[in-house]
């Protein structure tokens, strides 16, 4: 099986673009029709500017860019949901959403239906398959919401409307406009999160070109209908992102007293492990390993990690759970994906689901 992050070089001159894919450029007809609210005055002088700006760069037919920028539309509810995050959301509601029967469940059931293919991730990244299960169950409630916003008309909203994070949705636009021309995506009709992401994974487009792999070798990375694809390109996400074969993610920290005034807490915003066991026991922190399946190494690193539960909840983040919050940078986030594989590890045992630690 291919484990390449990045496709083989594709030709990126005007002249190169495959017949089919220009047509879906200049078929405005293909087009659903959309009811929006009036788009403020930003948003189409950014549209100009991009197709100005970057049809050129990115190797588009600048008439064919400038119809496809015509179809894109203004979503506020887009505006609105960036707004209200949630990880914003205290931990104690924020586990509430994903530690649930249904998702665990699902989980289970889901690891158990691709546990072959889970099993040849772990072997090539060493991800166990209960944390590939999590994030899926997390991101897509395991494929079961894709993301119901067209990704053209997200992030031009964004790119143009949402003067925060311009810029890097700007961006985003242009790589998913290489994307679809690589993957031969119809880009007026691919769907995906109202922040742009998209599949079963919910990678951003530039996250889909550099990390997407094509684990079944039929010459696509197909991250919407390929489970070899979506789960192998979560394993490679992960790896290239500091992922530890056989490294425990968290474990509740035990405090000789309080939180030492020499140990940085790290709240929501994650941050990479800068001390090591010996000194953090040295500060009165340790692990508690009855939770873990391996104690860990003697040069582990972990993070101090406070969350906001019923009570102030203290755990020690290791490298494995920064690697987590780097597909979406939230202690909350990395912290319900290690929870909930926990959770589908035990069911899926209790079912004699084999080998699922997470």
């Amino acid at each position: 099986m291919r484990s390449s992050a990045r496709p083989s070089a594709r030709p990126n001159a005007r002249l190169s673009l495959p017949r089919v894919f220009a047509a879906l450029l200049t078929v405005a007809a293909a087009a659903p029709a959309h009811t929006v609210a009036d788009a403020p005055p930003a948003y189409a002088a950014g549209s100009r500017a991009f197709v100005a700006d970057q049809a050129d760069a990115l190797g588009y037919d600048r008439e064919a860019l400038a119809a496809l920028m015509a179809d894109a539309r203004y979503q506020q509810d887009i505006i609105d949901a960036m707004n209200r995050p949630y990880e914003a959301k205290p931990w104690r509601d924020y586990r509430r959403l994903f530690l649930t029967p249904e998702r665990i469940d699902g989980g289970v059931a889901f690891l158990r239906q691709h546990a072959d293919l889970l099993r040849q991730v772990e072997a090539a990244y060493g991800v166990p398959p209960a944390i590939v299960t999590a994030i899926i169950g997390i991101e897509t409630n395991y494929g079961g919401t894709l993301g119901s916003h067209r990704v053209l008309d997200a992030l031009s909203t964004l790119g143009f409307a949402y003067p925060r994070r311009a810029d890097f949705f700007s961006k985003e636009l242009g790589e998913f406009l290489l994307l679809a021309r690589e993957e031969q995506v119809d880009p007026r009709r691919a769907k995906g999160s109202y922040a742009g992401a998209v599949g079963m994974p919910q990678f951003i487009p530039s996250s889909y070109r550099a990390y997407a792999v094509d684990f079944d070798d039929d010459g696509r990375r197909d991250l919407w209908d390929s489970p070899a694809d979506v789960l192998g390109s979560v394993g490679n996400y992960l790896a290239q992102h500091g992922w530890r074969r056989g490294a425990p993610v968290a474990a509740p920290a035990l405090l000789s007293t309080g939180p030492p005034a020499d140990v940085p807490v790290v709240e929501k915003r994650p941050a990479r492990p800068q001390l090591t066991l010996a000194q953090l026991a040295a500060a009165g922190v340790v692990p508690d390993t009855a939770v873990l399946a391996a104690a860990p190494a003697e040069d582990s690193r972990a993070a101090l990690l406070a969350l906001d539960g019923e009570d102030t909840e203290y755990w020690l983040g290791f490298d494995n759970f920064y690697a987590i919050t780097r597909y979406n940078h939230s202690n909350l986030y990395a912290m319900a994906v290690y929870q909930l594989s926990r959770e589908i590890a035990a069911g899926a045992a209790r079912a004699g689901g084999g080998h699922a630690a997470g």
